[in-house]
């Protein structure tokens, strides 16, 4: 049985014979190893094309932001399974990164995706941005929905990290129509909602990046991507200084029971 559509088995990313490996066009020994960093590397096999300075810069800075941020679901799931199974390092490592949803780390995605809708909507509609904005955010709270990209349970005067990039991206004359939304967003807040929310790190990573060029479609892999590093860093520790029995036996302490 065949599904979906047959046409178009083409790939451009990847090919190799008995004597060499190209990738998006470059001879991968020649041409990349040792020639090109990592996270122009991620771009390029991303893109198609190399990142500019700027480009590498913003990424570079946007991996950092996001990789660690302390005993966080993802790293607990990824301590807890590599305790459970010590066997299985891959385990664990996905273990962590399937936790990546709308809520925690993956949510600069959502982000991304709102602030483009309410850009189109704003251009479409002949709206500004400030009213295309209001117009979002109304709709999210008829839903009941979070407003992307703001507030924090801990950073509740202001996300260190969301103000760092961004003040990244106006130094290098990278902010365009995304930061633009963000700020609109920002801006008609308190009387939208009435109240003001703070900028977190998944309202900054989604406008830079995409102001920057890069896919929506492929916003998820940058969190993925940078989390991946830091999880490999506490399996590491782990192995030294295990606490996954420790996390996991806290947290059936603080659990009550009841019957139905």
């Amino acid at each position: 049985m065949r599904i979906g559509k047959q046409d178009n088995a083409v790939t451009s990313i990847c090919a190799s014979d008995a004597t060499s490996i190209t990738v998006r066009g470059l001879d991968l020994c020649n041409e990349v190893i040792g020639k090109v960093d990592f996270t122009s590397y991620f771009w390029l096999l991303v893109t198609g094309t190399m990142p500019d300075a700027r480009q590498k810069l913003l990424a570079d800075a946007v991996l950092c932001a996001i990789a660690e941020h302390g005993l966080v679901p993802s790293v607990v799931a990824t301590r807890m399974t590599y305790a459970a199974a010590p066997e299985a390092f891959h385990g664990a490592v996905a273990a962590g990164l399937l936790g990546c949803g709308s809520v925690v780390l993956g949510s600069a995605e959502v982000a991304g995706r709102f602030y483009a809708a309410c850009i189109t909507r704003a251009q479409t509609e002949g709206l500004s941005f400030e009213e295309a904005a209001r117009i979002g955010i109304t709709e999210l709270r008829a839903e009941k929905q979070p407003i992307p990209g703001f507030g924090h349970p801990q950073h509740s005067g202001g996300d260190p990290r969301a103000h760092r990039l961004l003040a990244i991206a106006e130094e290098q004359g990278a902010s365009a129509d995304h930061v633009r939304m963000l700020r609109a967003i920002e801006t008609v807040l308190p009387d939208t909602i009435g109240r003001s929310l703070p900028i977190n790190v998944n309202g900054a990573i989604p406008v830079v990046m995409l102001d920057a060029g890069f896919p929506l479609a492929a916003l998820k892999g940058i969190s993925l991507l940078a989390r991946t590093a830091s999880l490999i860093g506490h399996l590491q520790e782990e192995t030294e200084r295990p606490i996954g029995f420790i996390m996991s036996g806290a947290a059936a302490a603080r659990i009550g029971f009841e019957t139905d």
